[in-house]
């Protein structure tokens, strides 16, 4: 079985970067490879002969009764974009039957890498742990105190059990566990272990490739390995920029170098100030073909003459040429660097920032060049934005004093070079006990066309008024004489429901609170933005809770439920479903999950006494019901299974009778997320009619045929209608 994860993994990894023992002195070698890559499979391949098999020999937890009880080995291999383990286990009784949460207790592998080897007494934010365990039908949580949670994406890998116990091999980014590309001589702490189950009732064994005896979460205790020139087919692409990706240069020039494929004979150099341009090979960024690998930018007689401008990123592009070869040129990919603008940035706190506290002290990241700054502080942001006159200072940090609670504060910092003054963005926070807690939270993106908008009131209020629209600077200056004006409410009803919103537009809000025995009020309130999605979404289960909104009632499945305040008793629709999870505070999924933080879980077995042969939930809709609007044409469903679910056919239904199956019949046992993309031409056809889709089911079975058969579990998210994407410019 395969699986790429996008969110969270179940293997032991931690790493870092730069190490405290010479390269002699590492524990072992990891040679890199260039061509042909490990196919993630779970089985060795001979790629993996390049490295050096280490056996994983010391006991930590009773000692194993036969090689064939348990013991094992890893290989390791790098390249300028992963790093590549293979740990193959030895096991002749393979049990996986505890929870989700104790995954220790069964059969699975550990590995931890200590990315910048710096060997301490504990964990830090560069050391994280993944576990895989044999088997294992759903994503384990890595313990959050030594994961970050960029080390957990975009991580792939296989699990699969052979004559003896089992293989897993994956591999992992370097930009998502050191942030940085890795090199020769590179230093690295790692360990490998094994934990075994032989009978169900806990952990029997666990051998240790590194560690002595004692707690494996100590850096200190871990080997070394050291990262070596390896064999195998040369990389082909462009690598190890300098600067570094996404580098702030503090200057007006630089000198761009790169590392080359191996088959490069030249290399065609692309540099612009637009990703696109760049991307896309535009003429203007062409800057001309050459057998060298660095280039002089920003200096008379090279690119940019006249010296790369403060406050502008610049992208650029190496691609790798060899006339003789049918694949050239390969493209690389688009790296950037920026120079500081002259104006201050970087403002601590950040920008509309909430819950300061009071006696908070201002910061920032001075501009390029500037000598002297000039702070401007106050409650209104006309009066920070207009000020003059300020004595300046030389240091880039500020006391504005004690502050009052529940207030908005706006700042502003002017930069002097000894030539000119730049003058700077007003920027502004709110302190403690001000209203808070925007939902949609402020700046986010996707939101659906018809939200209900909430917030936390502030400490003081007592009554609050509403404003909204898609003008940022007529929400931000809006009163109760303006359109932008929604109405006003008392404490205790902290929500706006506004009309139906545009596609894919920005709109903008802001909450004014008042209390007429405080001599402060009003307080204004920040300006908060979102921007709506370009697309409808059917459902996205993260409205779901247990505070009388439980998923079963929108989701109906095969047991129905007892009556609420709103609904009457329901019987159920008579099939073998079952839908949530009582286990989470929310009863649906919060583990296992594509989008968010919740996913709908449905259990089936189309074998129950007294129920149809198949399994279905459907939902009544009431938002959205034209599946036309906006030109709508594809109905997407994000779903996954478990390996050993019964392969039952997955089927979406319309308006009760109009079914779509999916066209791989073993889907439920994908185990890793999918997107189903179905045209809904397909419903039409049988007699849908799109402008007015009442109801949606998702099940597994067939309903035409009702035989007995098999069971598992489900796993859905984000339901969403889309319209074709957009033509291509010309």
């Amino acid at each position: 079985m395969y699986r790429k994860l996008i969110y969270l993994v179940s293997f032991t990894l931690v790493l870092g970067l730069a190490g405290y023992v010479s390269a002699a002195e590492a524990d072992v070698e990891i040679p890199s490879i260039g061509y042909p890559k490990p196919i993630l499979d779970g089985v060795m391949d001979d790629i993996w002969l390049l490295s050096t098999e280490q056996f994983i020999t010391i006991v930590t937890e009773a000692e194993p009764t036969s090689p064939d009880d348990c013991s094992g080995s890893w290989w390791a291999l790098w390249d300028e974009e992963h790093l590549y383990v293979l740990v193959n286990v030895i096991d002749e009784a393979l049990v996986q039957d505890s929870e989700p949460t104790q995954g220790w207790l069964d059969d699975r592998v550990e590995i931890y890498v200590d990315g910048d080897n710096a060997k301490g007494a504990s964990t830090d934010n560069n050391d994280y742990q993944y576990n895989f365990r044999w088997n294992f039908g759903q994503v384990e949580i890595p313990v959050e105190w030594y994961n970050s949670p960029r080390s957990l994406q975009a991580v792939e890998y296989a699990v699969a059990t052979t004559d003896s116990g089992y293989i897993v091999e994956a591999r992992m980014p370097w930009s998502t566990m050191t942030g940085e590309v890795p090199y020769e001589d590179q230093l690295i702490g790692i360990n490998v272990m094994i934990d075994d189950d032989d009978d169900g009732g806990g952990r029997d064994t666990q051998l240790r490739w590194f560690t002595e005896p004692g707690d494996p979460h100590i850096p200190s205790e871990w080997g070394t390995a050291v990262l070596v020139p390896g064999a195998g087919e040369p990389w082909l692409y462009v690598s190890i920029p300098k600067p570094a990706d996404g580098a702030m240069l503090e200057d007006t020039w630089a000198n761009i170098s790169w590392k080359p494929g191996g088959r490069a004979v030249s290399h065609d150099v692309y540099i612009g100030d637009n990703f696109d341009d760049v991307n896309a090979g535009a003429e203007s960024t062409f800057i001309g073909n050459q057998a060298g690998t660095f280039k002089v930018v920003g200096f008379p007689g090279f690119p940019y003459p006249d010296g790369l401008v403060p406050g502008t990123t610049y992208y650029w592009r190496i691609d790798e040429v060899n006339d003789t070869e049918p694949n050239s040129p390969w493209k690389g990919p688009v790296w950037s660097f920026s120079i500081p603008p002259k104006t201050a940035y970087d403002p601590g706190p950040a920008d509309g920032a909430e819950s300061i506290a009071t006696d908070v002290q201002l910061s920032w990241t001075p501009g390029f060049g500037a000598k002297l700054h000039t702070v401007y502080f106050g409650d209104n942001f006309d009066d920070a934005d207009n000020a003059t006159g300020g004595l300046p200072q030389g240091v880039a940090t500020y006391s504005p004093g004690s502050l009052k609670m529940a207030g908005t504060y706006y700042w502003r910092v002017d930069e002097f070079d000894v030539i000119e003054t730049y003058k700077g963005t007003v920027w502004s926070f709110t302190t403690e006990g001000a209203v808070s807690n925007p939902d949609p939270s402020n700046s986010a993106v996707d939101v659906e066309h018809m939200p209900t908008i909430t917030w936390t009131p502030g400490v003081y209020a007592a009554s609050y008024q509403v404003f909204f629209g898609a003008d940022e600077d007529a929400v931000k200056n809006a009163d109760t004489s303006s359109p932008e004006y929604k109405g006003s409410g008392n404490l205790g009803a902290e929500s706006y429901e506004p009309e139906k919103l545009e596609w894919n537009s920005t709109y903008y809000w802001r909450i004014d609170e008042a209390n007429n025995i405080n001599s402060d009020s009003p307080w204004t309130g920040s300006l908060w933005s979102f921007t709506t999605a370009n697309f409808l979404v059917v459902d996205d289960f993260e409205d779901y809770d247990v505070g009388n909104n439980e998923i079963w009632w929108a989701w109906k499945d095969g047991f129905g439920y007892a009556s609420h305040p709103t609904l009457p008793d329901y019987a159920g629709n008579g099939t073998g479903s079952t839908v949530g999870d009582e286990s989470t505070p929310s009863y649906t999924e919060e583990t296992i999950v594509h989008g968010g933080n919740q996913s709908m879980p449905v259990f089936y077995d189309n074998n129950v006494q007294g129920k149809l042969k198949y399994s279905e939930v459907e939902k009544a809709l009431t938002y959205p019901r034209d599946w036309t609007e906006n030109g709508i044409t594809t109905l997407s469903i994000w779903f996954r299974g478990v390996s050993d679910n019964a392969a039952e056919t997955l089927y979406v239904v319309l308006n009760g009778n109009a079914v779509v199956s999916h066209d791989n019949p073993d889907a439920a046992q994908i185990y890793n997320w999918t997107e189903w993309t179905i045209d809904l031409q397909a419903f039409a056809d049988q007699g849908v009619d799109l402008a007015n889709v009442n109801t949606i089911g998702l099940g597994l079975g067939d309903r035409n045929n009702l035989q007995a058969a098999g069971s598992g579990v489900m796993y859905f998210d984000d339901i969403r209608l889309y319209p074709p994407p957009p033509e291509p410019a010309p």
